[in-house]
């Protein structure tokens, strides 16, 4: 095997330029598919993990996922005569006996649920007048399944049950209508009920429309300004293993009989764009690599054809059509581990580089790092897949120094 080694190494600088121009090109082919994809596994898991944490990882709506049928319809199923222009039945909305449901929910291992009564409000200060999403929440209940009470600024979530008429809003709602803490504002209801509540924290979630249209109060305190006591129209939940949601979420629309969607099927297209732009991503950076690879066929070739000579000596000392093959093989290894090793180190700086940038995304109040993921496995797989172009490019004109004939050669030259 040395004595492989030893001549795949003679080869190697004996064309050092062609060699080092081949080697650059699997160090850039792996530098850039690893600044590529870590960037863009980075910003998918970034996404993922902003899906999973800001927002429930199920929610249950007052609402069937098919409508029940109408009695008229129930009692002809089969019936020759067709009843058409049926009214469907007025339904007082809100999720029934929603606290037996939550014991249903809980008692799911791992996970954790918390009544909300969400609707439209009109929030009204020093004569203007702003529609806002007025979440009726338990604060005990809300800080298992949701981060706001880690978003808030100033004051507590707890702060709504110590005064019933508080109220929590975002920060950028406060600094459109010049509020601070402590301010009076007048909360309408779509009932026509006008309740005076005092803004008792701030909170900032780093997006621009949510802390302009989203505010907090007592879910009792809700329920009374909506008209709508002991009403919920919506459980959200949290669990410890947010990829088992989509499961947990079939079971619990069983269950309560309520619409019940898992944070998966609420974001299937944005998941199923992030699996098309990985396979396009995979692609573009993969043909980096397959490029690169060429300069390394074009390298073995030149050498096959030019040591025509050495091949045919080699073969008529004993060698066979496989060593001849294992040492041309060899120098495709050995371009693409060494191109595979300081193409690791150069995309690892690239990287560094690509997780500094600060951008601000719109709809953002904060300037924010560019994700990178630096994961074992993108590098694993980087490697082994320009090794892997490598050893090909270089197993096909091994074949044709292998099937070299030395009497053919040696009569040839003689």
């Amino acid at each position: 095997m040395n004595l492989h080694l030893d001549i795949a190494f003679s080869h190697l600088r004996s064309r050092r330029r062609q060699t080092i121009v081949s080697l650059l090109g699997v160090v850039l082919g792996v530098a850039f598919f690893l600044a590529v994809s870590s960037l863009m596994r980075g910003s998918e898991r970034d996404l993922i993990e902003r899906l999973v944490d800001t927002a429930p990882h199920i929610t249950v709506y007052d609402e069937y996922r098919n409508p029940r049928p109408q009695p008229a319809r129930m009692l002809y199923p089969g019936g020759a005569v067709a009843i058409r222009g049926v009214k469907p039945r007025a339904e007082r909305r809100g999720i029934r006996q929603y606290r037996q449901k939550l014991q249903t929910i809980d008692a799911l291992r791992g996970t954790q649920s918390a009544p909300v009564l969400a609707a439209q409000a009109i929030f009204s200060f020093a004569g203007r007048d702003e529609a806002v999403t007025l979440s009726g929440i338990v604060p005990e209940r809300m800080k298992g399944v949701s981060t706001i009470a880690d978003d808030i600024v100033d004051g507590s979530l707890d702060a709504i049950d110590v005064n019933p008429s508080g109220i929590i809003i975002g920060r950028a709602l406060a600094k459109k209508l010049s509020l601070a803490m402590g301010d009076t504002v007048s909360v309408v209801s779509p009932a026509g009920n006008v309740r005076a509540m005092k803004i008792v924290g701030l909170f900032a979630t780093g997006n621009a429309r949510y802390d302009e249209s989203q505010t907090f109060a007592q879910l009792t305190r809700v329920q009374a300004l909506m008209n709508q006591p002991s009403v919920a129209n919506l459980i959200v939940v949290r669990m410890d293993d947010a990829f088992s949601a989509r499961e947990a979420a079939a079971f619990i629309e069983r269950a309560t009989g309520y619409k019940s969607v898992s944070w998966q099927e609420a974001s299937k297209d944005l998941l199923d764009a992030l699996t098309i732009r990985n396979v396009i991503m995979y692609t573009v950076v993969g043909a980096i690599l397959l490029v690169a690879c060429f300069g390394i066929y074009n390298v073995i070739s030149t050498v096959v054809l030019e040591k025509t000579r050495d091949i045919a000596i080699l073969k008529s000392m004993g060698f066979h059509a496989r060593d001849i093959r294992l040492i041309f093989v060899i120098e495709g290894a050995v371009i693409g581990i060494g191109g595979s090793l300081l193409g690791m180190a150069m995309g690892s700086v690239m990287m560094r580089a690509v997780e500094n940038v600060e951008i601000k995304p719109p709809g953002s109040t904060e300037a924010i790092n560019l994700p990178i993921y630096w994961g074992w496995d993108q590098f694993a797989l980087a490697a082994s897949f320009a090794i892997l172009s490598a050893v090909i490019a270089a197993y096909l004109p091994a074949r044709k120094g292998g099937r070299v004939d030395p009497v053919d050669i040696l009569r040839g030259a003689a």
